[in-house]
């Protein structure tokens, strides 16, 4: 019996091979895919550097220049031009594409109605608790020898700017210079040290524990908003890079929108715990043991859950009064002292204690003794004289003092949604240092800022989203800086205020 042999067809020859490569085919599709998207973090991590070293050669330029802050011809001569006052004589309109001020533009400008820039001079802003002298100015000498000092850094900021990526330098006495420069629809409201940018770069990754006095005597004076406004303003200064978490206390002590431990200082976040500041009520007795046993419990659960920034933590208690519930002043101290040794010593994360007294009646002795055993700062604040936002929020002089040895340290932030051009875009920051003196002495934050839509085009992913969120998260927390400081240093920075 002959068998017969048919050949196959060139379509069964073609779906044969298909079928048994089809492995093959899935895997070099999977391959090519992934190609594509290692290209794409590529080209993401290769902006990313570029922005780090546009910031750095700024900061190397302001650095290269403080040796001469100082110098007479410096001071004579830097007249400078306010957003509130000045007429820039170079000013031009924008293209809608670069730079628009989204308030001038309307449904009934089509979008076109743009504000005036001038990308050949730059702008000065101060703070309008600083403008106290004629037509705005400054009377502080530190003031007006930090715009003097910038002034010097003008002519880099000119020939360096970049379409789309607002270059500025905010200084440690509050002026703050930019370009392109362009006047403000309202002056005086901008201090830069209380953004994120700044705070970010000049203290690193951080955990932040506000512990808030809501005892009755809070409602006397006014001390409740006053302590509310200190508390959001420190809030709304931190950075995905950070932890934070409220206590407040009375009688007892509460964690108020969390879960027993810190939250990443995300947008989302900050805004939903500022509204939970606000409805902080001012009722019942002054317990210290409380406040900070719950504030150290709930850094505890942060670190044993690896939710923590895993750099520096810094406690901020704020008090209008004395013990007057609970355990008493030593058992205060004792509790503080042991929980800051174990933090340490078993998780090597340095604590920090910052005590703020408010009014005339608030105990003095119990928080200078905590703030001076952690290494911390204690502030008395006066009801009527000073100012607690400003006070509070400047614990982070004592980072930006031992910041300064990490040469090549740089901060970035959340993408938001800017002011100018209503578009998302981020910021890259790096601290200022006069590196002539020892230690090296803190004198603002340089900062260029980013639009996102070049990412958002590349990745395919909106610039609010977690996915984009994460990567910041990640160049936010890539590591702690180095921070050591003296007794001596620390001394210094107490004795600055």
């Amino acid at each position: 019996m002959m068998v017969s042999h048919r050949l196959p067809s060139a379509v069964t020859v073609i779906l044969i091979l298909t079928l048994a490569h089809l492995p093959l085919v899935a895997d070099a599709v999977s391959f090519s895919r992934l190609a594509a998207s290692l290209e794409k973090e590529n080209q993401v991590k290769q902006t990313f550097q570029r922005m780090e070293s546009d910031v750095l050669d700024f900061r190397n330029a302001l650095e290269e220049l403080a040796p001469f802050r100082c110098d007479p011809a410096t001071l004579s001569n830097c007249s400078s031009y306010s957003d509130c006052s000045s007429t820039y004589p170079h000013q031009e309109c924008m293209s809608a594409e670069d730079l628009v001020v989204p308030a001038c533009s309307s449904s009934t400008t089509g979008g076109t109605c743009n504000a005036l820039w001038s990308l050949r001079e730059t702008d000065v802003r101060i703070p309008a608790a600083l403008a106290g002298g004629p037509l705005g100015n400054p009377t502080d000498p530190q003031v007006m020898a930090s715009i003097c000092y910038s002034k010097l850094a003008e002519p880099y900021m000119i020939d360096n700017y970049k379409s789309g990526q607002q270059m500025y330098f905010g200084s440690a006495h509050g002026s703050f210079r930019m370009i392109p420069a362009r006047h403000s629809q309202v002056c005086g409201l901008y201090d830069p040290r209380r953004r994120p940018w700044f705070v970010a770069a000049s203290s690193g990754p951080k955990d932040v524990v506000l512990v808030m006095d809501v005892s009755g005597s809070m409602d006397d004076y006014g001390r409740m908003a006053m302590a509310k406004e200190a508390a959001s303003t420190i809030v709304d200064t931190l950075t995905v890079a950070d932890r934070f978490a409220i206590i407040a206390f009375s009688g007892n002590a509460t964690q108020i929108g969390g879960e027993g431990k810190l939250m990443r200082a995300t947008r989302e976040n900050k805004e939903r715990l500022i509204r939970e500041i606000q409805q902080l009520q001012a009722n019942g007795a002054t317990n210290f043991y409380a406040a900070f046993d719950a504030a150290f419990q709930a850094i505890n659960k942060t670190i044993q859950e690896e939710a923590t920034s895993g750099c520096n933590v810094a406690v901020l208690f704020l008090t209008d009064g004395a013990i007057s519930t609970g355990p008493g002043e030593e058992e205060v101290i004792d509790l503080v002292n042991e929980r800051v040794v174990d933090i340490a010593t078993n998780h090597d994360q340095t604590t920090t204690i910052f005590t703020f007294s408010l009014g005339d009646k608030a105990d003095h002795n119990v928080t200078k003794r905590i703030a001076c055993s952690t290494n911390g700062i204690w502030t008395a604040v006066d009801d009527y004289a000073d100012d607690l936002v400003s006070a509070m929020s400047s614990y982070y002089k004592l980072y930006a003092l031992g910041l300064g040895p990490n040469k090549d340290w740089v901060a970035w932030v959340e993408p938001y949604r800017f002011h100018t051009a209503g578009k998302m875009g981020t910021s890259v920051s790096a601290p200022v240092y006069d590196r002539s003196v020892h230690p090296p002495q803190f004198l603002g934050v340089a900062t260029v800022d980013m639009w996102m839509d070049d990412l958002e085009k590349l990745l395919g992913e909106d610039a609010t989203s977690s996915t984009m969120l994460e990567r910041f998260v990640v160049l936010s927390t890539a590591r702690c800086p180095a921070m050591e400081l003296t007794e001596c240093e620390i001394d210094a920075v107490r004795f600055a205020g």
